[in-house]
């Protein structure tokens, strides 16, 4: 008899593997044309993700529930499958009868795991008696190697709630080009920026089809805000892929350059700027071996970095990051920014932001740069939904998941302007 959402729970149990046990990104995995998710419709394609992203969410939970009926670590595919039937029990609210049965019914079908269904139907059926499994249970940890810094930097509540909100399933940001058309649900952030709390077909919002909008986190927005392109001015999006930032700068008026050295990450922002009628010079290539022909009145600069602040969208990246590559994200970020100095005219205006919650790559990077170029001003924001606490002493804006905590947080973010002298 089959068992209803089989495949999307098949393919589910595939994700986790590819990431958990083989250290794949989940994005290239979803995306691959052989990959699990190949063939299935969109609706379980969709269920598919989700199930494996919140999964990822709490795994640290989910094995702590298992580990009393676990004398053993089980194969990979019994794990996973014993991961997801917890979290669908604990955090979807599954139906016990029917979560326990196709985590057997997972299991069975396995190659060299079919006998070990007997194991998988106990300890299923126990997990299900917990009332609340996760009840009693902390937000699933950053890896030591991110926590650690973080709590140094402030504190255990502070970390514990940034990790209560990277356990829960963000919600939607979107920016408009303008006027934002009416959406059911959506409501409207300080900063401008508008938020579905409830996951959705992202094409099928009104105002998709006619390019009023796009689709970005409401810190990342903040970029593109504090530069304040103005109407006429020429602006350098670095590192521009997948666009966000640069539609933003158009739809303020200026006329904008997009480089980044990936050329296919830049097709994303070619559809886009189709999509919403807005129009950017596009360039793939090395901004590091890149000469203008002319200077630009203000560069925006979101530099290749950690990635540590989009961990509540990216859950994947704990289970196949550590922080080896850091100093040398570190180097590059120093090297752009001092090469994008060398774009701007005399009085011009310098954005540089990362994703990063790491100081090294915000604060601290920061303020090695002033000790390098010690005739920049940093210019602290005054823009519109910000809070007073969010702006470092040097100026900068630090932004963090646990802001706005109870509507599902942010993505966190170093940003500051820079102005040359005139």
């Amino acid at each position: 008899m089959a068992v209803d959402g089989a495949a999307a729970r098949g393919a589910a149990v595939a994700l986790l593997g590819a990431v958990l046990d083989e250290g794949q990104q989940f994005s290239q995995v979803i995306d691959a044309a052989d990959g699990p998710l190949a063939g299935l419709p969109p609706s379980e394609k969709a269920r598919a993700q989700r199930l494996a992203l919140t999964t990822l969410r709490h795994i640290e939970q989910a094995d702590r529930v298992l580990k009393p009926y676990l004398r053993k670590a089980p194969p990979d595919l019994v794990m996973n499958a014993l991961r997801l039937g917890v979290v669908e029990l604990a955090v979807e609210g599954g139906a016990a009868h029917g979560v326990v049965n196709a985590v057997v019914d997972l299991v069975s079908r396995g190659n060299r795991t079919g006998h070990m269904k007997g194991l998988a139907n106990a300890v299923m059926r126990k997990v299900a008696d917990t009332p609340e499994p996760f009840a009693k249970l902390p937000p699933q940890r950053m890896p030591q190697w991110l926590r650690q810094p973080l709590v140094h930097r402030w504190g255990r509540d502070v970390v514990t709630a940034i990790e209560a909100v990277q356990g829960q399933t963000p919600p939607l940001d979107l920016t408009a080009k303008g006027q934002m058309p009416a959406i059911d649900g959506a409501t409207a952030l300080p900063i401008g920026s508008t938020r579905l709390a409830q996951a959705t077909q992202v094409s099928n919002l009104p105002g998709f089809a006619t390019g009023d909008w796009w689709v970005q986190d409401a810190a990342a927005s903040l970029a593109a805000r504090l530069l304040e392109a103005k109407a006429g001015e020429t602006v350098l999006d670095l590192c521009a892929a997948p666009g966000g930032k640069t539609l933003q700068l158009a739809a303020a008026g200026a006329t904008v350059t997009a480089l980044d050295i990936s050329s296919p990450r830049l097709n994303r922002l070619r559809e886009n700027l189709a999509r919403t009628g807005l129009t950017a010079e596009i360039i793939a290539t090395d901004a590091l071996h890149w000469q203008p022909p002319a200077l630009f009145d203000a560069v925006l600069l979101d530099a290749p970095c950690s990635a540590t602040g989009t961990l509540r969208r990216h859950p994947d990246l704990p289970f196949i990051k550590d922080d080896s590559d850091i100093p040398a994200l570190v180097a590059l970020q120093a090297q752009l920014i001092d090469k994008a100095l060398t774009f701007l005219k005399h009085g011009g205006r310098l954005v540089f932001c990362t994703c990063s919650l790491l100081p090294q790559e915000g604060e601290d990077q920061l303020a090695a740069t002033l000790a390098r170029h010690p005739t920049l001003k940093v210019e602290a924001p005054a823009l519109q939904g910000i809070a007073p606490e969010w702006i470092t002493a040097e100026g900068g804006l630090r932004l963090r998941p646990d802001y706005w905590a109870e509507s599902g947080g942010m993505d966190g973010f170093f940003m500051a302007r820079l102005r040359l002298p005139a």
